[in-house]
């Protein structure tokens, strides 16, 4: 079986640029702009929202409302929406975008990679064969197909008949 990497070096912009004060995930959710903060749909204890710094078009991530960074903190009805969001947002993805593929998951704590220690959320990446090639590794540079405002109007307008 052939390793498949997940390869962003774009991302590192994020990574060194400076941060904003306070959670992100709790000032966006808390302002009443859900298509310009990308909040794609908000649920009972948890929500949908399309990651600005993607690792690749389509990128969403599935976050409890509660500020928590422990998953053994998350209630029940919590983790469940949580994950049933997930499975939403792979039905929706699969429906509109048609990936080969997908990289789901979370990172606990910034030695695993959290960029967002202090709230969890889970992150819900489709994959194509061949979505990574030689542009980010000559030229620091990634060719995104489409613009993060135009896949949330395609997703948001079907999200309906997924839910």
């Amino acid at each position: 079986m052939k390793n498949s990497n997940l390869w962003a070096p774009w991302r590192i912009d994020y990574i060194l640029s400076e941060k904003e004060e306070g959670c992100i995930f709790c000032k966006k959710i808390s302002e009443n702009k859900d298509e310009e903060n990308l909040i794609l749909h908000r649920g009972k204890s948890s929500f949908l929202i399309f990651n600005k710094f993607p690792y690749n078009c389509g990128h969403l991530m599935s976050v409890p409302y509660r500020h928590i960074g422990n998953f053994e903190d998350l209630s029940e009805e919590e983790l469940l929406e949580m994950n049933l969001l997930v499975k939403t947002a792979i039905k929706l993805i699969k429906r509109n975008m048609s990936p080969d593929g997908f990289n789901v998951g979370l990172n606990i704590g910034k030695v695993a990679g959290a960029g967002i220690d202090e709230h969890l959320h889970i992150h819900i990446v489709p994959r194509w064969g061949g979505d990574t090639n030689f542009m980010p590794v000559i030229s620091d540079t990634r060719v995104v197909p489409q613009s993060l405002n135009e896949t949330f109007k395609i997703l948001k307008k079907d999200l309906n008949e997924i839910l």
